[in-house]
């Protein structure tokens, strides 16, 4: 049984907190789904499942804020598994040459029996785990690398990929691109914010693609914004992006819609 404090009611983060997980029981956060265009045609391949809240007094809470809340009141495994519920639903409804990824965090690959529940939640949904990645964080490998590389292997073998999400904007640590399962690295924006202006910025990028390749890596930008970083990215070899550019996070409707044009 989660244990609450009394909280101050007029202290917006205190409300946060003490709403959070109530919320994640009732159902009441939102999927949204980011669509990932291939860089080559701008052709769609997916979409990421990003959780939202809509807070009656504090109105959109964002995908970060809302786990860094669940995280304070220990429901984390909760909110992950709610969303991927949800997304994996949705998902289900898509053409088969369309992907989904969803985002796991440190407490879920920590929680006994995580590879299988998640595997679980995959099969009822009918959904195939050759079309879905599960996107990582460097913060899952601080705590033990080696017993993360084991749960990620066990999805893995299923045929789930796994991407390391936000590359770029932590410790940059090479050692987990050897040690673990990986699929693909997803870049974090601040690695694109640049690369149409400083030939530095366009550097490391193309170090890293390099890098990514020769790793048999596949590689997906995010936070592309203007026509100029997309050009960039165009010239590496980067498979996919997703973007403000392009798309923002939608609804399953509107994603739906959207899908069903490009065919």
């Amino acid at each position: 049984m989660l244990m609450h404090s009394v909280t101050d009611p007029a202290d917006p983060h205190e409300r946060l907190l003490d709403a959070c997980c109530a919320a994640i029981e009732r159902g009441e956060i939102d999927v949204l789904f980011q669509p990932q265009f291939r860089i080559q045609d701008g052709a769609i391949v997916g979409a990421e499942a990003l959780a939202r809240w809509a807070h009656p007094i504090d109105g959109p809470i964002a995908p970060e804020m809302l786990f860094m809340l669940a995280a304070e009141r220990g429901c984390v495994p909760q909110l992950t598994r709610h969303v991927a519920h949800r997304a994996l639903a949705v998902a289900a409804g898509w053409p088969d040459h369309l992907r989904l990824s969803v985002n796991i965090t440190p407490a879920d690959v920590a929680a006994p029996g995580f590879a299988s529940d998640f595997a679980a939640l995959v099969a009822q949904a009918c959904f195939q785990s050759a079309r879905l990645t599960v996107e990582i964080t460097e913060e899952v490998l601080l705590a033990d690398v080696q017993a993360a590389a084991a749960v990620l292997g066990k999805l893995r073998a299923l045929g789930i990929a796994i991407a390391l999400d936000d590359f770029g904007a932590g410790f940059c640590n090479f050692r987990y691109l050897k040690l673990l399962p990986l699929s693909g690295l997803k870049l974090d924006r601040t690695m694109v914010e640049g690369i149409a202006d400083d030939p530095r910025d366009l550097a490391v990028l193309r170090g890293i693609c390099a890098m990514a390749r020769a790793l048999g890596l596949v590689v997906t930008v995010e936070g592309i914004e203007t026509p100029a970083q997309l050009a960039a990215v165009s010239g590496e070899s980067c498979e996919t992006y997703q973007g403000f550019l392009s798309a923002p996070p939608m609804s399953a409707a509107d994603f739906a819609q959207l899908a069903a044009q490009q065919r």
